[in-house]
């Protein structure tokens, strides 16, 4: 018995690589200007030192180490396909403005999230998709809902951190994100709808970076099935948003979806949806999971930051309190005030600098590219990560410092990509800047904290996520919650 498992493994084991030997063979040639670097083992090649190094919270350092050795663009293999890593400004540039690069999202990714879901798309299609979506997005429209954001956070601060000791930061980050964005962008009441959604949202997130294998009592299993529960929630609510635009009852300004279900070819309105149905769903379920773990990603990592840093803290004090101060008690923050907290803004971006929650992502190269005079071939696969170009000291003086005040300038191109860059700019990136700036304000005011625990640690999974999810000691500084006058 144990030697006919052996012998099983050791198959697994070599069928891949005697498939991959078999088709590298009658590949074409490879041009002679491949990027420095190694392949490595076939198919294992560099994944498994890249996963330990993530696993151990070292993989930037990994990374770095890597630069050092071959240059901003080298060669490696990384999960079974020869892969090109790049970094610096020219790389983020490719990346991000090249339609010769399609994005290449792990696999379970579409399968959970839906095919036509902006992630996966190129071209034509993501311009299509990505305009849509900006029609809500865009500042001028944003504008109109910071009250709607206030009245949450205010909510929310009463009902998980109001007379509490102690409270755990990120799944309450994670609480408050998905019910803005239930508020904002579905325009979903609280009751049982809402409460389904949130139940499958939680599964559907056990298996999101899981092994797409769909198998019984499988992590993914259990996730396309919650996925397929959420998808319900929003097809039956894209349903009733558009029979209710079509009454008369509502107007596309009302949420997300209704905006999507509003928009048509042409201008008068008569013409074909832009989007079809299943884009409008792939791509709610797209700002449920992005939106949510993004932001509160960020908020908690300024938390964090801020339990260490007095003057940064200090400073935004001040600086809420000078706006707060002008404001009547219970008047809600409006789009003026978010403008006058730059200091807070500046915070979040050096937050984002050091601790982008993206880790990286991959492309697939569509043809031959030339980058810094070396090719990366049709069908190679483009690796970059952030975090080496934001921790790059020809860039960013002192990278390791945490200093604010190098976002008061303008950061050179393709820099600073925390929220992409190009035509590739993450759409959310104003929404994430209000529901940010609207928390801080709040949270500073009414608390002071203290890290419960003495190792200020995180890991990547594949988001950072802080030791025990930072759990911290509360101070209330009397500051009385506006909800209590305006609700």
């Amino acid at each position: 018995m144990a030697a006919s498992i052996a012998v099983a493994l050791l198959a697994a084991f070599l069928t891949p690589l005697i498939v991959y030997w078999l088709t590298t063979r009658t590949r074409k040639p490879l041009p002679a200007n491949l990027p420095p670097g190694s392949l490595g083992l076939p198919v294992i090649g560099q994944s498994l030192g890249l996963l330990r190094a993530m696993r151990s919270n070292t993989g930037e350092r990994w990374l770095r180490d890597w630069v050092d050795r071959y240059g901003p663009v080298s060669k490696l293999s990384l999960f079974g396909a020869p892969t090109v890593f790049v970094t610096g400004p020219a790389a983020n540039k490719l990346v991000f403005g090249s339609d010769a690069l399609a994005p290449k999202q792990p696999r379970c990714l579409p399968l959970i999230l839906g095919r036509r879901n902006i992630l996966e798309l190129v071209g034509d299609d993501y311009r299509r998709v990505r305009g849509a979506m900006m029609q809500f997005l865009k500042p001028d429209m944003l504008r109109r809902y910071v009250g709607t954001i206030d009245a949450e956070v205010t909510r929310h601060l009463d009902a998980e951190w109001a007379g509490r000791r102690a409270v755990t930061v990120l799944p309450l980050m994670k609480l408050l994100t998905f019910d803005i964005i239930a508020t904002l962008l579905f325009g979903l009441e609280r009751g049982a709808v809402r409460e389904r959604l949130a139940a499958a949202f939680a599964d559907m997130l056990e298996g999101m970076w899981s092994v797409p294998l769909d198998l019984p009592f499988t992590a993914f299993r259990k996730s396309l099935r919650a996925s397929a529960r959420a998808r319900r929630v929003l097809e039956a609510t894209l349903r009733e948003k558009r029979a209710r635009l079509e009454r008369g009852e509502s107007s596309p300004a009302n949420d997300l979806v209704s905006c999507l279900a509003s928009l048509r070819v042409d201008e008068g309105g008569g013409g074909k949806q832009l989007l079809t149905d299943e884009e409008i769903v792939d791509n709610a379920m797209v700002v449920l999971v992005a939106g949510h773990d993004t932001s509160s990603v960020l908020m908690t990592f300024m938390i964090r930051h801020l339990a260490g840093d007095p003057a940064t803290l200090s400073a935004m004090v001040q600086e809420h309190e000078e706006i707060a101060k002008n404001k009547a008690d219970g008047e809600a923050l409006t789009w003026e005030d978010l403008h006058s907290m730059r200091l807070t803004w500046r915070v979040a971006l050096e937050t984002l600098r050091m601790i982008p929650p993206i880790f990286g992502s991959f492309r697939r190269a569509l043809e031959d590219i030339e980058l810094d005079g070396y090719v990366i071939p049709k069908g190679w696969q483009v690796f970059w990560a952030s975090s080496v170009t934001h921790m790059d000291p020809g860039i960013f003086k002192d990278p390791e410092k945490f200093d604010p005040s190098r976002f008061e300038g303008q950061a050179p191109p393709y820099s600073f990509v925390a929220f992409g860059g190009g035509q590739r700019l993450c759409a959310g990136i104003e929404f994430a800047r209000v529901e940010t700036l609207v928390t801080m304000h709040h949270l500073v005011r009414r608390f002071r904290w203290r890290l419960c625990s003495k190792e200020n640690t995180f890991v990547r999974d594949p988001m950072p996520s802080p030791l025990h999810g930072l759990p911290i000691e509360l101070e209330h500084m009397g500051v009385a919650s506006p909800c209590k006058t305006a609700c």
